[in-house]
């Protein structure tokens, strides 16, 4: 009866390998075909091509994206650009992959919380981190490409972070809270920068 267990958890174990393994090609294929339209940022800045699809946006439309960013990124990923503004980048790039033209998509970032860190200068993170910022450049093409950062002045407050430790592109508002009530009351849908 054991040897029979044996071979036969041999064989699920096997079975599960192979099928991983299969995923994992599968995944790599769909990830080669990955565009960014707009914002490279990294692999979750990407978007998929989609064929023939039966539901269609107005590319007229003026399209207005209030993004709220809390979160800074956990240690594991400390090195990499901040992981909600690669979600943004992939929003922005998700809007122009469906053929909305970028001149029609107005971007504001409301950041705070421990996201205020990823919107930081190099002099900043160094004697924080250690290391240079690695969401600089992100932040800089997504102001190239039209967003509106605006930094809580609560939170800074709070954090002991000035406005001279902010990188040029970033504006500060009183709070954050105001301004996400106030662009939303002038249309803006408002989104979680959150993957």
């Amino acid at each position: 009866m054991r040897p029979i267990l044996i071979l036969l958890l041999c064989f699920f174990s096997l079975a599960s390998f192979s099928q991983n393994q299969t995923e994992q090609q599968r995944m790599a294929k769909l990830k080669a075909t990955m565009t960014y339209p707009v914002i490279k940022g990294t692999e979750r800045s990407g978007v998929y091509p989609v064929k023939d699809f039966t539901e269609t946006t107005d590319i007229n439309m003026e399209y207005k994206l209030l993004f709220d960013l809390t979160d800074f990124n956990p240690d594991s990923v400390n090195t990499e650009s901040n992981i909600g503004l690669n979600e943004i980048a992939h929003k922005i790039n998700l809007h122009v992959a469906a053929g909305i033209p970028l001149k029609n998509i107005h971007i504001i970032i409301i950041v705070h919380g421990p996201a205020l860190k990823a919107i930081t200068n190099n002099e900043y993170y160094q004697a924080h981190f250690k290391m240079d910022n690695p969401s600089m450049k992100l932040v800089n093409d997504l102001a190239a490409a039209g967003a509106k950062f605006i930094a809580c002045g609560q939170a800074m407050a709070n954090q002991g972070i000035e406005r001279a430790n902010l990188l040029p592109v970033i504006g500060v508002a009183f709070t954050a809270q105001t301004s996400l009530s106030y662009y939303q009351m002038k249309g803006y849908i408002k989104f979680d920068a959150k993957r």
